[in-house]
């Protein structure tokens, strides 16, 4: 049996990589994909981003770099040009995003906290893609409904990235669904929730997921059913679902 201080060692040998929630079983295996398929393409830019971040308080907030690199190669996949991000913090998916549409592209990118955008903003810029940013500090909600109001964004984005409040993320999708074009993609974060998503009712767990794991489940129930979407949940980070509307 472990002693205490062989416990606390291997807790603390466990998620060191900043933004880190695999849920892979092995951290040894996501060590291995980060070492042999990330870092090693990391844009100096995003890894200067990344090490940013790591020095905030809130850093698990921070999309992992494997997600990171996912997102940028998917949008070049679908030629992404015209797109929206709801939750920035210091801007590591927003990053990989700018990089990868063209260089008249947009990203309409809303987040609470201007201050954690402003953090990362310094890194964008000097990678020389910050004229692609459109950032409004507040909700997202209120935006999204004028958007709708004026009609004339209904169906124009190519790709949505959604990474704030889950308790929003209902309210979100039903407004998402009628801006995003059909073909087009959008993808929700988090949508296995610390692997909470499948943890019985009394199972040990953190305040914020016992406090937002409802709203994910309501959320992927929603999804599923939902035909006027093809969806795709991925294992990458905290869960992605990739929701891609078809009518």
């Amino acid at each position: 049996m472990a002693t205490n201080g062989e416990e606390q060692q291997s807790q603390a040998g466990r998620h060191q990589e900043v933004g880190n929630k695999s849920l892979l079983q092995s951290d040894a295996l996501y060590q291995y994909i980060l070492e042999t398929s990330v870092y090693p393409r990391e844009p100096e830019c995003m890894k200067e981003l990344r090490e940013v971040t790591a020095k905030h308080p809130w850093n698990i907030m921070t999309t992992s770099a494997d997600e990171g690199q996912f997102l940028n190669m998917l949008l070049k996949l679908v030629n992404a040009k015209n797109t929206m991000e709801i939750g920035v913090y210091t801007g590591y998916s927003l990053l990989a995003t700018a990089l990868a549409i063209p260089e008249d592209g947009k990203i309409l990118a809303m987040d609470i906290n201007r201050e954690n955008y402003e953090l990362g903003l310094p890194v964008i810029q000097k990678a020389g893609v910050a004229h692609k940013i459109d950032f409004k500090e507040g909700p997202a909600l209120p935006v999204l409904d004028q958007m709708i109001e004026d009609g004339k964004c209904h169906g124009s984005f190519d790709f949505i990235f959604v990474d704030a409040d889950k308790d929003n993320y209902i309210n979100y999708h039903k407004r998402l669904i009628e801006l995003v074009k059909v073909g087009g993609l959008i993808g929700y974060d988090n949508t296995l929730w610390n692997g909470s998503v499948v943890a019985p009712p009394d199972a040990p767990m953190r305040k914020y997921v016992r406090y937002y794991r409802d709203f994910v489940l309501e959320l992927n129930k929603a999804l599923a059913a939902d035909p006027r979407i093809e969806i795709c949940m991925l294992p990458v980070g905290d869960g992605i679902t990739l929701c891609r509307r078809i009518q």
